[in-house]
């Protein structure tokens, strides 16, 4: 993921869930069961590992068995020292003792318990970007030595490819128009960092390599699954001989969860978020602002996406006192900058969920040209009843304004092309009396309806309208 600007806001899973949910991962559960079982006579090569005698014990002690038993022994012990969970006393002895940061699992705070996790979790992804088991018996020489020049592979390149992956699947899970909680198949996922976004129809050759990668993701899934990253359904082995024997069937008659399928877990939501933000990437957690003033959400939340915004705001209002909270929000509001219409727009979806001990706030904003509008609805929507009815200035006012907001909230939408629509219909006299509107988006919002209006009359006369105003203004 190349792009830079900011992600959509992430709901992350509080910290203690979290917590527990990486205690119980098999990654660190295991590397904290070896930090405990070491001691005295526990022996370590010069690299940290444990000693090939002493693996069958490990694998013992965490209840594995089978032909990968000693592997998987052996990965949980490399967990534990690149963690701090055992400590190297003596390299050259090879002895060990309890690392500093063992106690952490029991005594520290969740997210001392999460530190540790993510330490894991860096520990597994360099193992992911190392190739496969049979790749390096390939290029081993004759002496036993593995030879990687002979490999065609690039440890920053895999390592780079394996972070596009996960920043892709990452915003796809924090889209709204994202899966949301369900899984994304490993091809969509494959295709999204290999298929240009304007090539129509992919050729063979990027097909063939969208396999190609499917099938690295898959070992790599495989590996990153029990470290509580994600939740995985490996590819279908089946399919490949499958694919030899028999045609190639339509794409829609296939079980596409076949060829896997992937979810991140919340834990794993965390987990990237934190590389993403060290990484340099704006990844706001939604909650981020609600400690902060009513300038902060207003802006924060203006280019949030409609469902991420209102949790963001609801937060916001919730610590604070309702009466205090509107003054506030109606301050942040004012404005004749280009952002000021939205902030206007998000005030009054923040002033829609404080309650009627917030009236006095808005009665002390009617007569101001900014807010007055929007004051009268909010007070006509509670049924006040002794509500001053607007100017028509204030009106069209109001109406510029909004436009604007919609405009920038979300560009051309169906919504805004409904409201453009009825607004000519219910004021027939709209535009001659719209350019006169003393609003710095005035030319901007008719010219806008003028290219979304259906009609080609009233599209004319919207255009006709915005060629006034940017005269009236010296535009």
């Amino acid at each position: 993921m190349s792009d830079r600007s900011p992600l959509p806001p992430v709901r992350l899973t509080s910290e203690p869930e979290l917590a527990r949910d990486a205690l119980a991962t098999p990654l660190l559960s295991r590397a904290a069961r070896l930090a405990r079982w070491a001691g005295p006579e526990t022996r370590v090569d010069a690299d940290g590992g444990l000693v090939e005698e002493q693996l069958p014990a490990a694998a013992e002690v965490l209840g594995l068995s089978g032909d990968d038993a000693a592997a998987c022994a052996g990965e949980a012990w490399r967990v534990a020292v690149d963690t701090g969970l055992v400590e190297v006393v003596d390299a050259e002895a090879g002895t060990v003792a309890a690392g500093e940061d063992l106690g952490l699992l029991t005594g520290g705070s969740p997210h001392d318990v999460l530190s540790v996790w993510r330490g894991a979790l860096e520990s597994v992804l360099a193992d992911a970007s190392v190739p496969d088991l049979e790749g390096l018996i390939d290029a081993m020489d004759e002496g036993g030595t593995v030879d990687l020049s002979s490999l065609d592979w690039d440890r920053e390149a895999e390592a780079e490819f394996l972070d596009g992956v996960l920043a892709n699947l990452y915003l796809l899970t924090v889209s709204e128009d994202g899966p949301a909680d369900g899984p994304v198949p490993l091809p969509v996922l494959a295709a999204s960092l290999i298929v240009p976004s304007d090539m129509a129809e992919p050729t063979n050759d990027i097909l063939e390599q969208v396999s190609d990668a499917m099938m690295r993701l898959d070992d790599q899934f495989r590996l990153l699954e029990p470290a509580g990253l994600v939740e995985y359904r490996p590819v279908d082995e089946t399919l490949m001989t499958e694919a030899e024997e028999e045609p190639s069937a339509p794409v829609d008659e296939v079980d596409v969860a076949r060829y896997g399928m992937v979810r991140l877990t919340p834990l794993g939501l965390y987990g990237l978020r934190a590389r993403l933000l060290e990484a340099g990437y704006e990844a706001p957690a939604v909650g981020d602002l609600a400690d902060k003033g009513a300038d902060a959400l207003l802006d924060g939340t203006a280019a949030f996406p409609p469902a991420a915004a209102q949790a963001e705001t609801e937060q916001w209002v919730a610590r604070r006192e309702p009466l205090l909270a509107a003054r506030e929000l109606l301050a942040a509001a004012r404005g004749t900058d280009a952002g000021a219409p939205l902030r206007r727009l998000r005030c009054q979806q923040a002033l829609s969920l404080v309650g009627t001990e917030a009236e006095p706030a808005l009665r002390e904003v009617l007569d101001d040209a900014e807010l007055g509008g929007l004051a009268r609805v909010w007070l006509t929507e509670r049924g006040v009843l002794d509500v001053p009815a607007p100017s028509q200035e204030m009106v069209f006012w109001l109406t510029i304004d909004t436009i604007a907001a919609q405009l920038a909230a979300e560009g051309d939408s169906d919504e805004l092309h409904a409201l453009v629509t009825g607004l000519a219909q219910q004021h027939s006299g709209f535009f001659a009396a719209a350019w006169r509107v003393d609003h710095p988006a005035t030319a901007d919002v008719l010219e806008a309806m003028g290219r979304l209006h259906p009609d080609k009359k009233i599209a004319k006369e919207a255009r006709k309208a915005a060629f006034k105003a940017r005269s009236q203004h010296g535009g």
